[in-house]
């Protein structure tokens, strides 16, 4: 059984920095692509950023603004964001996700393409 399992969200100050990991059991995430997603209340889930298998490439959205950093740890089956000047803008439940295709040729930023996702973990920011 695949399971992805996110932590590290809270509540945080406008500001400050929040470091969300995502375990996978049941997977080895190092041949899949793998990304992060985020869904605030009353809006549609959104990609947030991913990294390919290889790690070889990394792609944000553009709302993150050189404010977040993936980054991954095949060894461990581990995904990591690293998330800093944050705002009320990022409140939001995050999920963690791997892609469908095992050593996608290009790094796929739609939630379509992705197959197993995390329950989520919430991100409050107060301002």
């Amino acid at each position: 059984q695949v399971q992805l399992v996110e932590s590290g969200g809270g509540l945080v100050q406008a500001g400050g920095s929040v470091r969300l990991a995502c375990a996978a059991s049941g997977i080895s995430l190092s041949t899949y692509t793998v990304g992060w997603f985020r869904q605030a209340p009353g809006k549609e889930r959104e990609f947030v950023s991913a990294v390919t298998w290889s790690g070889g490439t990394v792609r944000y959205a553009d709302f993150v603004k050189d404010r977040f950093t993936i980054s991954r740890d095949n060894a461990k089956n581990l995904l990591f964001l690293q998330m800093n000047s944050l705002t009320p803008d990022d409140t939001a439940v995050y999920f963690c996700a791997s892609d469908k295709t095992s050593r996608r040729s290009y790094l796929a930023t739609g939630s379509s393409e992705y197959r197993y996702w995390g329950q989520g973990t919430q991100v409050t920011v107060s301002s």
